[in-house]
């Protein structure tokens, strides 16, 4: 069967997107391979596709179990039953029943914090790996928007199962990303498919506004006038409720806030209403639209500024995967830059927290070589967060491995953070001079990526003169009847991988 037979008959698509099938035959030659291909232009399909044409199971790593969840159910509701999502989600006898029968699977998506349990990997070692995906594969680097530690250890792990083909996948990899992806793997000599980060399809415009009332005022004029469905992003868990309770008493009946902080049924419900047109908006934190499967999207928001141009990226990204013409609208009112700066420096441990664990493993020597133990004495007394702690231990563990004293490894870990907010804070000034520069808001992110803008491009920016007219909302569709969307049997079925 053709490549092209297959990806009708398995997917119902009658052609690749530019890139897929490049990569695809890259992958089923047994080649290494780093691919970036824009938000929105298909990266699940470069394993999916060829894990039905090789023996062995396929492996994907991938860092938040929203989007885990929601690519593993992709493949169930295209039918493929050996298909699992192995995380945290599932509960202590699933885990343990999962792992006895992972030969049994064919697409394994597992998390990288569940590769630290040697029980995991003792059974990924007996299996028959064809491909090792590792998807949103930015987080590998230190230079990447979203660098995530846990991440550091998949290098170790594909030598320890043989080395199998590895396929590293992102939508947005500058040149140093690019490289310290291929150095952390040990995938150095490999093929590269480098792809546009470019959306032409998606109009870019900043808006200026006075403060943060008038912001908020002219949130709610959007909402009300533009074509949706759309999303709203906040940096804020709670202003993404409140501007949800406020949407909804200016009369808009079909919006819901998404957030980390909200239990698992009621994330993927509201995500299900959104995929099956029973939400028009969400109010949402950056986590809400990795992985999940709707075209439709007309417009996204920032509400607050971005922390970076690669994020702003994807997250715009998740407008207009059917091609049609969508918009992204920032919101900047003066002072803005604050709260990611505020954001990216309480990520990190800082000197004080650094003291207080130094004093406390001086007076616990005992706790030095298991830090993991100790987790609650050592946030009790530094007042480290969740995100704080994770960083601190996987710094620390890697550190003491190697034989290093504690005291200089939290000497190190003081430069380590100063040197990652440092990196953020750039990130930051580098988004508003974006949102200040005079001249096209395209050619200027391109820019970032080596690239040059394509000058065919009809709706480029509020810079290149765009005009709203062509975004504003049919009210004549609006009232359209919605089949009620069955989600309770989905989200049964969604909760029992692999049956």
């Amino acid at each position: 069967m053709t490549l092209e037979a297959l990806l009708q008959s398995k997917f119902g698509y009658p052609a690749f997107r530019p890139g897929q099938k490049e990569i695809i035959e890259s992958v089923l030659a047994g080649r290494n391979t780093v691919a970036m291909l824009p938000t929105g232009t298909g990266k699940s399909l470069c394993y999916q596709l060829p894990g039905y044409m090789i023996e062995g199971q396929v492996i994907i790593i991938s860092p938040l179990l929203s989007l885990m969840q929601d690519q593993a159910e992709q493949l169930m509701m295209n039918g493929e039953k050996k298909v699992i999502a192995f995380n945290s989600f599932l509960t202590r006898s699933e885990k343990r029943q999962a792992l006895i029968n992972l030969n049994q699977y064919k697409f394994i998506f597992i998390s990288p914090e569940m590769l630290y349990y040697e029980s995991v990997l003792s059974q990924l070692k007996k299996l028959r790996i064809a491909l090792f995906v590792v998807d949103e594969a930015h987080c590998i680097s230190q230079w990447g928007y979203d660098f995530r530690p846990d991440y550091l250890k998949l290098g170790e792990v594909r030598q320890k199962i043989g080395n199998p083909v590895t396929l590293a996948l992102t939508a947005t990899a500058t040149r140093e990303v690019k490289a310290d992806i291929k150095k952390s793997l040990g995938i150095l000599d490999c093929s590269e498919f480098i792809y546009s980060v470019d959306r032409p399809n998606i109009a870019l415009t900043v808006e200026m506004t006075d403060n943060f009332r008038v912001k908020t005022e002219r949130l709610v004029e959007l909402a009300e006038s533009l074509e949706g469905p759309g999303i709203i992003y906040f940096s804020s868990k709670k202003m993404a409720e409140q501007s949800a309770d406020l949407l909804r008493e200016k009369g808009a009946k079909r919006v819901m806030a998404y957030h980390g902080g909200m239990d698992q049924e009621s994330r993927i419900l509201v995500q299900q209403q959104f995929i099956h047109g029973q939400l028009d908006l969400i109010c949402a934190t950056s986590a809400f639209g990795m992985g999940i499967n709707k075209d439709n999207i007309r417009y996204v928001i920032h509400f607050h500024m971005p922390l970076q141009i690669e994020s702003y990226l994807q997250e715009i990204g998740r407008a207009g995967r059917d091609g049609k013409q969508s918009i992204a609208i920032m919101l900047y009112a003066p002072g803005d830059e604050q709260l990611p700066i505020q954001i990216a420096e309480n990520e990190f441990p800082d000197k004080s927290q650094i003291d207080w664990i130094s004093d406390w493993m001086e007076e616990n020597p005992n706790s030095i070589l298991n830090v993991g133990a100790y987790e609650e004495q050592i946030k009790q007394r530094s007042g480290l967060t969740d995100i704080q702690w994770r960083i601190f231990n996987d710094f620390f563990e890697r550190k003491i491995k190697s034989g290093m004293g504690y005291k200089r490894i939290l000497q190190e870990m003081n430069g380590y953070c100063e040197d990652r907010i440092k990196l953020k804070r750039n990130s930051i000034e580098e988004v508003y001079k974006w949102i200040h520069k005079k001249n096209c808001r395209r050619e200027n992110i391109l820019s970032c990526f080596d690239e040059e803008k394509n000058s065919s491009v009809q709706f480029c920016c509020d810079r290149c003169g765009l005009q709203f007219e062509n975004f504003i909302r049919n009210t004549k569709s609006d009232n359209q009847d919605r089949t009620l969307y069955d989600w309770r049997n989905h989200l049964e079925y969604l909760l029992i991988p692999g049956e």
